[in-house]
Formats: C-alpha cells, structure tokens, sequence
C-alpha cells in the first residue's frame, strides 16, 4: 500500500490528468485548471466563469476505486448530519469518480468538489483554534460511532502494525533519512512498548472506529462561525484518540503542545467524554504517530518537505522516544 516517491508523476502529468478529467463533467464545471496544491494527491482549482470547483487527482497505488466511493459515502452521510464537508460533483456518466487513463502513464482516479470559502484557523491564537478543532473531531467521532456504514464499506485500517510495521501504509520507519544505530535502537524499543500498550488499550467500537486520521489544523476552513472540514483522503478504521496525536503532526516536540492538547480536549469535551484510560494513553498514541510520520519521510526521502524537516527533526524524533521510554511528557523538549 505504500506510495514511494520515485514513482511520483510530474507536474506536467498531473495536469494532463486534470485536463483530462474535466471533459468528463458537464459544462458548466468546466473552467481554467490551477495547481493548488501537489503533496500525496494533485489538488487543482477549477476557474469556471461564474463559479471555483476543486479537482483530486488521486496518487497512484494507494487507494482502490472501492476505498474512495467509501469516503464519499461518509462524505454524504456528514452532509446529511449537518456537518460542512466536501461535496462531489457527478460526471456526464452519473458517477461521483472519473477513471482518467493516459497512454503511458496508466490511469488515475479523479473527484470533483464544490468550492468552499474559508481560511485555515488563526495561527496566532492557536490555543482557540485547538479549542475548535477538538470541538469538530468530536462531532465526527459522535457521528462515526452511530452511522450504519453500508455493507460494502472499505477503507484503511490504522493500527500499530499499518503504522510501524515494516509493511506499513507509509513505508517502514527503518528506512527513514538521517537515521544511526543509536536512534534506530531507541525507536525499536519505543515501538515494542507502544504496541503493548496499545494491545492493552485495545481495539472496542467504543476507542476504535471510523476517524479522519487526518484532522490537522490546516484541514479547516474557517468562516465566521462556520468551520468545515476538508481532506478526508486518509480517513479510516483506527483509534478514536489518533485524531488528536493526527492533530500535533511534525510538533509532537513543541514546548506548547502540553497547552495544545489540552485546549483540543477541552474543546472535545463540549461534546463527548473521554475516559481516564483515554487520557492515559495519549501519550503513546502521539508518540505512534510521530514515528509514522518517521516512516513517511523514508518514502518522500529527497522531496522538498522531508529535507525541510532536516536531520533535526529526526534527532528530535529519537529524543522524543527516550522521555517516552523514560515516562517523561512528550513535548516541551526544550525543558528537558
């Protein structure tokens, strides 16, 4: 399941793809294609003359038609619960997902949205931004746990072993850049506690179900008092609470993540309750997904977004293991 960046496709590609894609939508979502963003998907703005659209030209390898139809189904189901969502825009054929070959490239799957306004949480007050985001997680989690999700449901599943085995989603942590013997022994030992403890935790309806595994600050779009939600591409079966350790992603090492977590519970606690065994457990799933986020490096290795993270990050990463092993609090390195 893992996408390696060697098998990336270039910009000028992808745009083929997009330009592709739109001949497959009526005319009235046709329009001028604009990059927006390229990270695991290509995400373009569609310029039509009275009216923005925004395309996902999917990776190739990760996903199956089958996995994206499901996400659209959640899609719909939060829509019809009064959430604010991404909504898929049908083709001439009445299907929500384009199949887009090109010779020599293979195919890609496409979906088309409707735009939605709005801008990421204020960075300066991040406090209140965690506030809300803990807020919206709980309405997904709330949802989630009572939606009869339809029989032929498939999505990831985000557990110790999709995380940080060497068969993992995103790669094997072992093959992360910048890594000596020292870290890789550290973080071996950290893996073995972690996946005992989360063995113990254990995988109930109540802790574990349908989760964006995504949910980070800059997948809300703020308006007003309005906050949607965006980028469901990596929801999927996994503890609930992976959402929050999902939210401090690349700043586990922050020294304010201790205030983070607890303006996101916080703001989570307005809608559902979490137990003292939740809470207890915070720390080892954070620590889960940081070395996910290892792995992740191992597969982008040389892309810009890896080398910006640099050799420090990576150090940070192992030291990280070590207050863990240690039963110190993650974050507030700078403390130490």
């Amino acid at each position: 399941m893992t996408t390696d960046i060697s098998s990336h496709t270039s910009p000028a590609v992808l745009d083929h793809f997009a330009q592709r894609a739109l001949s497959a939508y009526a005319e009235a979502y046709q329009g001028q294609i604009g990059l927006l963003v390229h990270s695991e998907n290509a995400t373009y703005q569609v310029q039509g003359q009275r009216q923005r659209f925004v395309m996902r030209v999917h990776r190739a390898g990760y996903h199956q038609q089958a996995d994206i139809a499901s996400e659209l189904a959640w899609l719909a189901a939060l829509q019809s619960a009064g959430l604010e969502v991404p909504v898929p825009i049908t083709g001439l054929d009445g299907e929500a997902i384009q199949v887009v070959e090109l010779p020599g490239h293979g195919r890609r799957f496409v979906v088309l949205f409707h735009w939605i306004d709005g801008g990421e949480p204020d960075q300066q007050q991040l406090n209140a931004s965690f506030r809300r985001l803990g807020a919206i997680n709980a309405h997904l989690h709330r949802h989630a746990r009572t939606w009869q999700r339809p029989g032929n449901f498939q999505r990831l599943t985000w557990n110790h072993q999709t995380m940080l085995g060497d068969q993992g989603h995103w790669g094997s942590w072992r093959a992360a850049p910048y890594l000596d013997a020292r870290g890789s022994a550290l973080i071996s030992e950290a893996v073995g506690v972690i996946g005992e403890r989360l063995h113990g935790y254990g995988e109930d309806p109540s802790r574990f179900g349908l989760i964006h595994a995504d949910l980070r600050l800059t997948n809300l779009l703020v308006q007003g008092d309005r906050t949607r939600i965006i980028d469901f591409d990596d929801c999927g079966m996994g503890w609930y609470l992976h959402d929050l350790a999902a939210a401090l992603s690349f700043f586990e090492h922050h020294p304010d993540l201790p205030h983070w977590i607890d303006n996101w519970l916080e703001g989570y606690s307005t809608v559902a309750s979490l137990d003292d065994c939740d809470i207890a457990l915070l720390p080892t799933l954070i620590m889960q997904r940081r070395l996910q986020l290892l792995a992740w490096t191992g597969t982008h290795r040389g892309t810009p977004q890896v080398e910006c993270l640099g050799p420090v990050w990576v150090e940070q990463t192992v030291e990280l293991c070590q207050r863990y092993l240690q039963e110190r609090p993650v974050g507030a390195l700078a403390r130490a």
